[in-house]
């Protein structure tokens, strides 16, 4: 006698789920927990049951995450499937997706079109550059608007600082703290309100944590991060960071009694 009843017609288990959506069955459990995706169903044996309507609304977390959003942002931005309005909203967020991730693709092609140009001309080939490309292709681009803006200097600082999982940890935290600060800049919290000063101390314990304590990198940091006209969405989302940070940065040193930029 088998275990448990036969999987209704339209339902799939959590493990039919998962390796579909390529994620692993843990991930689902998790979406679960935190209230992201709950099964459609359950057996009666206490099988979590999937469909395919549930699919489409893991494809938009997978997609969201992958653009650097946190759960809790990705909670309010979700579009639950009810109504063809619903999934024409779902499809043209779904298409923007793909849109920057073409521009993404296009910016790998031509670096390198440009590193294969170099090595015929150079009869030499450079490596290092060479390995930051099929990183940032391993990393399906999310950060390639990041890294190009990095010189050969800031480039060999990563390199030893961090490896893959590190740097993809780093980049999940400042992309969350970032979300944080977009969020207080909307609801017009004012520079030396606590709540802003708090994110204002996690920040500038990321830029440590990312120099390593070396202070003499901050001009260059300040430089890549000057942001005058937004080339893509990241870029637009920081500027705002960046133009809001300012003067909380400024009661924050000034509360410290100190001015690291000295």
């Amino acid at each position: 006698m088998a275990q448990y009843k036969a999987v209704p017609e339209g339902f799939m288990t959590v493990g039919e789920a998962a390796k579909k959506m390529g994620v692993t069955v843990r991930t689902l459990q998790y979406y679960d927990k935190e209230g992201l995706l709950s099964p459609s169903a359950e057996s009666e044996g206490g099988r979590r049951l999937y469909t395919d309507k549930d699919l489409i609304i893991l494809h938009q977390i997978i997609s969201l995450k992958s653009l650097g959003f946190s759960l809790n942002d990705i909670k309010q931005r979700l579009i639950f499937l009810e109504t063809p309005e619903d999934v024409a909203n779902a499809l043209t967020e779904q298409a923007d997706d793909i849109r920057k991730k073409i521009e993404q693709l296009k910016d790998s092609l031509k670096a390198i079109e440009q590193l294969k140009t170099e090595v015929l001309q150079m009869q030499a080939v450079n490596f290092t550059k060479y390995a930051d490309i099929l990183v940032n292709l391993q990393m399906k681009n999310d950060f390639y608007y990041l890294i190009k803006r990095f010189d050969d200097d800031t480039l060999d600082h990563i390199r030893n600082q961090f490896d893959m999982e590190s740097g993809l940890d780093f980049m999940d935290r400042f992309n969350r703290l970032s979300d944080e600060i977009i969020q207080l800049q909307k609801a017009s919290v004012p520079p030396e309100n606590e709540k802003c000063q708090q994110a204002v101390k996690e920040y500038w314990e990321l830029i440590m944590e990312f120099t390593n304590g070396d202070r003499s990198m901050l001009p260059k940091l300040m430089e890549i991060g000057n942001i005058d006209t937004a080339a893509n969405a990241w870029e637009e989302r920081q500027k705002i960071v960046n133009e809001y940070l300012e003067p909380a940065l400024q009661v924050y040193f000034s509360r410290l009694g100190t001015n690291p930029f000295d």
